[in-house]
């Protein structure tokens, strides 16, 4: 499942990947050597970069922009419901339009 130690970290494209962020590992480290995700308010291009649990990030996921805090690390990539409780979604709901606020 997580892994719950103070001093544990996970490699960011690793963490990107497990959290279904794209289908491979391998997307995950071009969009972060793009320097398309940010950390902590400050950009990165290094997929190895050491993620801890209450950092929170910032990329483009389709046409929107994501911020996440880092809840948990994971252990594997598992189903999209064990993904969403390795975050919490700090996003702008205003601009996230869900089914409740869907156009006709």
């Amino acid at each position: 499942m997580a892994v719950e130690a103070e001093t544990a970290w996970q490699r960011l494209d690793l963490w990107l990947w497990c959290a279904r962020t794209a289908k491979t590992r391998t997307e995950c480290a071009r969009q972060v050597a793009a320097g398309r995700v940010r950390i902590n308010s400050q950009r990165t291009d290094k997929p190895h970069y050491k993620l801890r649990p209450g950092d929170v990030l910032t990329f483009g996921m389709g046409s929107d922009v994501r911020v996440w805090r880092v809840l948990a690390l994971a252990s594997r990539r598992g189903p999209a419901s064990e993904a969403r409780g390795l975050y919490e979604d700090l996003s702008d709901p205003a601009s996230d339009p869900g089914p409740e606020r869907a156009p006709p």
